[in-house]
């Protein structure tokens, strides 16, 4: 069968360099053909190769006591106890959602799911972390009329899509993040995260193993959509983006849903050698993982690839990332049983090739040998780049102007009532209910916190544990300082966890990244691994899994440095987990931690200020945090938790003490006490900084007066302050000795919770 002839457009066309081509002949010993040509250029892409980003990763901790599957795999697994464990994982679908936003975000969903139950484990929690640009025009920003309709028809169409898959395949959405800037109006970012359960004894792999077993397609249809998505995600988009939608791919949760069913009594047969999600790359990258990791070779028959278009080419086949498929390697004279299960669920599954000795990748199609290409090659010869790297702030003739500059700056308001409501309706910090509210956070009835707190909460059913998770990320942090900003972010999410009395136990990621070829933000990825590793080390929460997206940025603008880290925690015993929202009137509130100087890269300094991140960059400082002193404090809230001496938690994050107090208010509206009476005295603090700085290691507690000394006792010398108790209607605030808060719960409430759908014009 002719193929197209090879040409220099062509293989710019493929995100192919003129030497890594020339690598490509030497490794094949001849030219490659079209077919080939395809092949490499998605496992040589950024997204699936980590061929910019695989010298830095190496240095995160990725092992401990209870990871049972580290890296490496579709998803990692930790023990939880009694046999049981979870899988867990975070990855980008940044690219599609800007293009399509509905199923880029769908398929995204689709995707991480398939990741998930490929090790075997039942999916029972959702999360989703999406990062868009401004909802309202800004002459003093990038923000125009037309740029801010842009990303609220993104915004929209995402959560559409989100809901849509998950509601669909009948998998709880329990919580996440929503986050605004002005780097993310052409760049948004949609990150994904599924957790599952699995017992230890029943977790597959991704390999290839048994030369002579057959290999098994099972699932959907292949069709054209998605070909070179994994090309695509890994290339800066340009005025020509909108252009690319063919290779969005189209979801189908229902099919999804059967496919689950029938994979986990297809493992429970005892009949599957491996299995393998076909993802990014589609059959492409899955064959070629599944024989890398088992050390054999792979001969593949496209005529017998269930196919719902006319005339597709071997390439198409191999490239087309259609959703809910995967690939099988059944153990020898057992595929009629694969196919019986299959069928029974009305999905196909076919014999498409066989497991073979050596290390070669052969395709077949209408009889001849389209494609011969060396396994091994694929994947371990890969590029590995270590790309130069360059300190903003060593090239930059600016360079800081310094703090002395941003206490200059005059605030919008000198009121500090309204400067609370200003910073309440701040996208960031307000309500983000018309998001999660489209979620089915109830379905399996497994979910004990629910979206809106500081981590949502799972029961493992038959068990009296419980897994709590969160996804944070702070890319104003990691724009003005990387590496302290991925420590500060690690910590938060540990924090989170803590809160409802999960001990951390590992960690996933999700690197959003603008383009590797740009030396200031290499230095930034680097940076940022290095403060994740000195913060998972000091919590003890390896990396277990994780995905790196560069090029997320549209004619030169990128976006912030923004890792989003999900965490995970263990609650041993479901009944002891706590909540945020003050209980009971008459509880006393006390602050576990301190407050420092840390005003200068805060929501206060963006919203109440005007200042923009790029200003920020120049002016700010974000906080620095004494790991130590954040496990100290983490350590004592777990304790006050285990012996049930507190009644609830907050972390005080986003917009400093005054707003996590505020929310500690509406958490807490539908009980008889929701009104707080605070007094703050710290003379080496003004009252702005006292009551919006952002330092970290601080988390938000009450109690009964009656266990007030057993608080303190148990406590010892971890910094602990009392600083006021529940009661009444209203929130009042008193700083050094004034008063510098007075306002009614329900009027603060009500700006926070509208705030976003009088943004969105709904």
């Amino acid at each position: 069968m002719n193929q197209p002839e090879i040409t220099p457009e062509i293989i710019e066309e493929h995100g192919i360099s003129p030497d890594e081509y020339e690598r490509i002949k030497e490794i094949m010993g001849r030219e490659p053909n079209f077919t080939e040509l395809g092949v490499f250029s998605v496992m040589w892409s950024e997204h699936c190769s980590y061929k910019s980003s695989r010298v830095h990763l190496s240095r995160l901790p990725t092992t401990g006591e209870q990871v049972i599957v580290p890296p490496g795999e579709n998803a990692g697994v930790v023990d939880i106890g009694d046999g049981w464990c979870v899988a867990f994982k975070v990855e980008s679908h940044n690219h599609p959602s800007f293009i399509e936003p509905f199923q880029g975000a769908a398929t995204g969903v689709g995707g991480i799911l398939r990741d998930v139950f490929t090790m075997g484990a039942r999916p029972i929690a959702a999360m989703n972390s999406l990062h868009f640009g401004h909802l309202n025009s800004d002459e003093n920003r990038s923000t125009n009329e037309k740029v801010a309709n842009r990303n609220k028809s993104i915004l929209k169409g995402v959560v559409e899509g989100i809901a849509h898959y998950g509601n669909c395949f009948g998998v709880p959405t329990i919580g996440g993040e929503v986050d605004f800037d002005e780097a993310y109006n052409l760049n948004p970012l949609v990150n994904a995260y599924a957790l599952g359960i699995v017992r230890e004894d029943q977790i597959f792999f991704g390999k290839a193993s048994g030369v002579g077993n057959p290999v098994m397609y099972v699932g959907a249809k292949t069709g054209r959509d998605g070909i070179h998505g994994a090309t695509m995600a890994s290339a800066e988009f340009d005025d020509e983006a909108l252009e690319k939608r063919p290779t969005v791919q189209v979801g189908d949760p229902f099919l999804e849903k059967l496919l689950l069913e029938a994979c986990l009594e297809a493992m429970r047969s005892g009949a599957i050698e491996g299995i393998q999600d076909m993802g990014a790359a589609g059959l492409t990258s899955s064959s070629v993982e599944m024989a890398d990791r088992a050390g054999t070779g792979l001969e593949l028959y496209l005529d017998d690839v269930p196919q719902r278009e006319t005339n597709m080419t071997a390439y198409e086949m191999l490239l087309s990332e259609s959703q809910e498929r995967m690939l099988i390697v059944a153990k020898s004279g057992r595929e009629n049983e694969l196919v019986e299960i299959f069928n029974k669920w009305d999905l196909d599954a076919v014999v498409i090739g066989k497991v073979v000795e050596g290390n070669r990748l052969k395709i077949f199609h209408h009889g001849e040998l389209m494609a011969d290409m060396p396994v091994d090659k694929l994947t371990e010869s890969a590029p590995k780049y270590n790309r130069p790297m360059q300190n903003p702030a060593e090239v930059e003739e600016s360079g800081s102007r310094g703090i002395e500059e941003f206490k200059d700056r005059r605030p919008k308001t000198e009121d500090l009532n309204q400067a609370l409501k200003m910073l309440l309706t701040a996208p960031n910090i307000c309500s983000k209910h018309f998001v999660y509210e489209q979620y089915d956070h109830m379905v399996r009835t497994n979910t004990a916190v629910l979206p809106g707190a500081d981590a949502s909460v799972v029961r493992v059913k038959e068990t009296r544990r419980a897994v709590s998770m969160c996804l944070d990320s702070n890319g104003r942090f990691c724009a003005v300082n990387p590496k302290e900003g991925a420590k500060l972010t690690v910590a938060e999410a540990a924090r989170n966890n803590v809160c409802v009395g999960g001990k951390p136990l590992a960690v996933t990621n999700c690197l959003n990244f603008a383009s590797p070829e740009r030396p200031k933000i290499m230095w930034a990825f680097s940076e940022t691994i290095d403060g994740m590793k000195e913060a998972c080390e000091m919590f003890s929460t390896p990396v277990i899994s994780g995905n790196v997206s560069f090029y997320n940025e549209t004619d030169g603008d990128g976006v912030l440095p923004t890792p989003t880290i999900g965490m995970v925690g263990l609650i041993e015993d479901v009944h002891k987990l706590i909540t945020q929202g003050f209980k009971n009137e008459g509880d006393i509130i006390a602050i576990l931690g301190t407050t420092n100087y840390d005003l200068s890269v805060s929501e206060y300094a963006q919203t109440v200020l005007g200042y923009t991140v790029n200003e920020l960059i120049e002016v700010g400082e974000v906080p620095k945090i004494d790991l130590n002193l954040e496990k100290k404090v983490q350590d004592t809230c777990l304790k006050l938790i285990d012996e049930q001496l507190i009644n609830s938690a907050h972390d005080t994050a986003e917009g400093g003490l005054a707003v996590a107090i505020a929310e500690q208010c509406f958490a807490s509206l539908n009980n008889k006490a929701d009104g707080a009476e605070i007094e703050l005295n710290d003379g080496n603090l003004d009252a702005t900084t006292q009551l919006f700085s952002e330092s970290p290691s601080r988390i938000l507690i009450t109690f009964t007066e009656e266990d007030s000394e057993k608080v303190k006792e148990a406590v010892g010398d971890c910094p602990f302050e009392i600083i006021g108790k529940v009661a009444g209607e209203e929130l009042k605030i008193n700083v050094n000795g004034k008063n510098a808060v007075n306002s009614k719960v329900s009027e603060l409430q009500e700006v926070w919770k509208n705030s976003l759908e009088k943004q969105l014009e709904i």
